[in-house]
């Protein structure tokens, strides 16, 4: 498959969940790096959300950009920060980024899942930081997410149907494992820490369904693709989502979903 295949697949139409997102508790390494003054580069940066928890903390004397190659959620993201001192956003690719500065943080979370070809654009990125400077990857091994009762059979088998599609796109389903191994091979980064980084959410929790549906959604607007693509039908699809969903509401417990966040320093 080519890239435009992944690129296609990797194409988003809803922002909500990445709108939902925070510093705090979606980037969490991040959030201990970050100091006032810092200069720092948010590749993915979607529509902001982390991107605003940077600039909050780096203030007016630091210097954040964030880079996306939707245009969309950069006009949003620029929209919602006007008055933010020492954040900018642009449009941008992650295999060419076109910028002369150099960082002391550069960051992508939950991007790298998504491309055929993650090594050019941690290679990219470790252009962009200065010596000394750290990068900092946040991403997934969807393989290893576990639910708790399992999810219904139908959604077992659209969950597999999805793995499959994205790897057969060129995507790494589970680069979370990989991201150590990739930044060494750059030979420019040491001191290569990885951590995990678990999204664990419980039924007693306040936002369990809201954030447990994601995969009801993933079973919409991806599933679609999906079913375009030849990799399940629209019936199978569908009762995938409304089974997922029934699960949620009535009986689920537990979702946890498996993340490392990966640092080094640039030599």
């Amino acid at each position: 498959m080519s890239d435009e295949a992944a690129k296609r697949r990797a194409v988003l139409n809803h922002s909500g969940v990445i709108d939902a997102r925070t510093l705090a508790d979606s980037h969490r390494r991040l959030a201990e790096l970050i100091k006032p003054g810092m200069h720092v580069l948010d590749v993915g940066c979607g529509t902001g959300a982390i991107t605003r928890g940077i600039a909050e903390i780096t203030g007016p004397e630091g210097w954040v950009i964030g880079i996306d190659n939707n245009p969309d959620w950069i006009a949003k993201a620029r929209a919602e920060t006007q008055g933010i001192p020492g954040i900018s956003f642009e449009v941008g690719d992650i295999y060419d980024l076109k910028l002369e500065q150099q960082f002391d943080i550069v960051t992508s979370a939950r991007v790298l899942q998504w491309l055929s070809r993650p090594y050019t654009a941690i290679e990219q990125m470790v252009k962009r930081v200065r010596i000394g400077g750290k990068l900092l990857i946040l991403d997934y091994n969807h393989h290893r997410i576990e639910w708790s009762p399992p999810i219904p059979p139908s959604m077992q088998g659209f969950y597999d149907a999805f793995l499959r599609w994205r790897s057969d796109a060129g995507m790494n389903n589970e680069i979370a494992d990989h991201l150590a191994e990739l930044m060494e091979k750059t030979g420019e980064l040491a001191d290569i820490v990885s951590l995990p980084q678990l999204e664990i959410t419980q039924r007693q929790e306040p936002g369990f369904i809201h954030k447990v549906l994601i995969w009801a959604e993933v079973a919409d607007f991806k599933g679609k693709q999906m079913t375009q693509d030849g990799y399940i039908s629209e019936q199978d699809r569908a009762r995938a989502e409304e089974d997922y969903r029934a699960w949620v509401q009535s009986y689920g417990e537990s979702q946890k979903m498996y993340l490392r966040s990966v640092e080094a320093t640039k030599n």
